[in-house]
């Protein structure tokens, strides 16, 4: 079986070869036969009736600094794709579910990974709220008075952006600390969207579980170890990436949320899980697959494939 295989992603030219997830899939596609087409989502357009994208025609290599090949730029209906890989960053702006929209108009007879659907309507850190037995005390507000008492009853909690990625935007706020009312003007002057609260995990010095999914299925996980004085574990800001197994409760929490996954058309998922509880569902951008692949020798490119070629017969 041979694909048409159309990746909306980042520029491709600067991603790191050997952490992008995005990269990993596209080469094991290439590797299995199918012909892979690139572009960034600005170039994605709607135009009397069809779903158009401007790009390249790429093949790609596994060399530092000369990873990727582009043919002679051209517009192409991306009705005629068997797959379009959704796969730009966030942040979740209007510019990404503008994405999801046109995408969504020629899915599902050309497949669209991960359902933009659901993807837009299934964000990180809202998703999870489906599943309040899995996750830490949590809430979603805008209103200061709100977000103050959710501090009171809890103490030592964790602010960050609703809609944010890569860590960014995300403050522990310690029983001592003053600063709630200014990083609420912070956030409250600079966007319209609420702010998401949980309570702190002090699990997280042992690290920010990555647990992949495919197809509702768990394939493995790596550990994130923040740095020393750090709250964060992402990667983007130095997190460190660890070798680590599933556990029992990781198991039983991909038993609850993946088939809600699976049914939502959500191939590739990776969740995030500190200690025994769930604390985000990443499904518009997730990562880890390289990383999983060196500890443990999983090829999840390969499952995520597997998948999508069963899906296409």
């Amino acid at each position: 079986m041979s694909l048409k295989v159309a990746l909306q992603m980042d520029p491709i030219a600067s991603v790191n070869i050997n952490a992008d997830s995005t990269f990993r899939i596209a080469l094991e596609a290439q590797a299995r036969g199918h012909s892979l087409f690139y572009y960034t989502p600005d170039k994605l357009a709607f135009v009397e009736g069809r779903v158009m994208a401007r790009g390249f025609d790429i093949e790609l290599r596994r060399e530092i600094g000369n990873h990727v090949s582009f043919g002679p730029e051209k517009e192409v209906d991306l009705s005629d794709f068997d797959v379009v890989w959704l796969r730009q960053d966030p942040p979740f702006d209007m510019g990404y579910i503008t994405t999801t929209h046109l995408l969504e108009m020629i899915h599902p007879k050309t497949l669209v990974v991960n359902d933009p659907f659901w993807v837009r309507n299934s964000p990180e850190k809202l998703l999870v709220l489906r599943f309040p037995e899995l996750t830490p005390p949590t809430a979603i507000a805008r209103d200061l008075a709100t977000i103050r008492d959710f501090k009171n009853r809890h103490g030592d909690i964790i602010l960050k952006p609703l809609y944010g990625n890569g860590g960014a935007g995300v403050f522990r706020l310690d029983p001592n600390d003053r600063n709630l009312s200014s990083l609420h003007e912070l956030f409250t002057g600079i966007s319209r969207e609420p702010m998401i609260v949980q309570k702190f995990l002090p699990a997280v010095s042992k690290g920010d579980k990555r647990v992949i999914l495919v197809d509702g299925e768990p394939v493995g996980a790596i550990n994130r170890v923040p740095q020393a004085g750090e709250t964060r574990s992402n990667m983007h800001v130095g997190g460190r990436p660890e070798q680590i197994g599933l556990t029992e409760r990781d198991l039983e929490i991909c038993r609850t949320i993946g088939p809600v996954l699976k049914e939502k058309g959500q191939v590739f998922v990776g969740i995030d899980v500190i200690g025994d509880w769930l604390t985000e569902i990443n499904v518009t951008s997730p990562t880890g697959i390289q990383e999983l692949e060196r500890f443990d020798g999983i090829n999840t490119a390969e499952k995520i494939w597997q998948v999508i070629e069963a899906k296409r017969k």
